[in-house]
């Protein structure tokens, strides 16, 4: 898998990942604001998915106007709405290449900070394709224990093979993805009389930390169309036990006499 990396002294999150659906035609704008930032150059990536991050544009806030990289300057399609408050990304005539996950960061003294991120799903409406992502909403578990996160598709008559991608979101970090791919062989079943699919798909977690948590996404790539689950957000309980433990502490006196006195301690254990 492809993962963003930057090779800077520190890398840095405010980010959450936004979803945004579109059809093949429409506009979308993927905003930025960078009030409070305190950073002076800012740039928007482009991450198709599996695929290595691109650099897309970069704007310095002293200048009026930012420039597109690469074959992005190319294509009018793509337009930058800058000023010294935002850093947006306005995409006309979508199409379907443009799906993708789309990085706003700032630098600032060798420091690169995730402002926004967003997962664009376009979707083709001339497709008869009819797909479902069913994840359960939340999972209660402890820390050490195991989880296993279900994703269920639903899919109508492309016979194409299905790849799953699991992102997680977070407070604590930037979006992650981690991603599987697998074949329909022994993981979907065709309901009766019908052409329809159903696939199951599973994330198993082993010996879980408080660094988990977060809401997990199932995406689904079949037949040129991305789609996405609702997430399922894992939350992670701590059992607190407290233990009276007898601490018998001496005193002894020049005559060698000895006096005991007992002091309670509690101990909080974490299970």
């Amino acid at each position: 898998s492809h993962l963003l990396f930057f090779l800077l002294n520190v890398l840095e999150s405010s980010a959450s990942l936004h979803f945004e659906s579109v059809f093949v035609g429409q506009e979308v704008t993927l905003k930025c604001f960078l009030e409070g930032t305190g950073a002076n150059v800012f740039f928007w990536y482009k991450q198709p998915l599996g695929q290595k991050p691109q650099l897309m544009s970069e704007f310095f806030n002293h200048k009026e106007i930012g420039t597109f990289a690469d074959d992005f300057k190319k294509d009018p399609r793509f337009e930058l709405q800058t000023n010294e408050d935002k850093n947006n990304l306005k995409i006309s005539n979508v199409k379907m290449s443009d799906s993708a996950t789309y990085y706003c960061i700032s630098s600032y003294t060798y420091t690169l900070t995730f402002l926004e991120a967003y997962s664009l799903h376009v979707r083709d409406t001339s497709s008869d394709i009819q797909t479902s992502v069913d994840q359960s909403s939340s999972e209660n578990i402890h820390a050490g224990d195991s989880v296993t996160l279900n994703c269920t598709v639903h899919t109508g008559s492309c016979d194409e093979e299905h790849r799953v991608y699991w992102f997680k979101d977070s407070e604590d970090s930037h979006p992650g993805l981690i991603y599987t791919h697998g074949g329909r062989n022994d993981q979907c079943e065709r309901k009766n009389n019908t052409q329809t699919h159903s696939c199951f798909y599973k994330l198993s977690i082993k010996n879980l930390t408080e660094s988990h948590a977060g809401i997990y996404y199932c995406a689904v790539v079949s037949c040129g169309h991305i789609l996405f689950g609702n997430g399922t957000k894992l939350d992670l309980t701590e059992d607190l036990h407290y233990a009276a433990l007898s601490h018998n502490k001496a005193n002894k006196s020049r005559r060698q006499k000895t006096d005991i006195t007992n002091e309670a301690v509690y101990s909080s254990i974490k299970l």
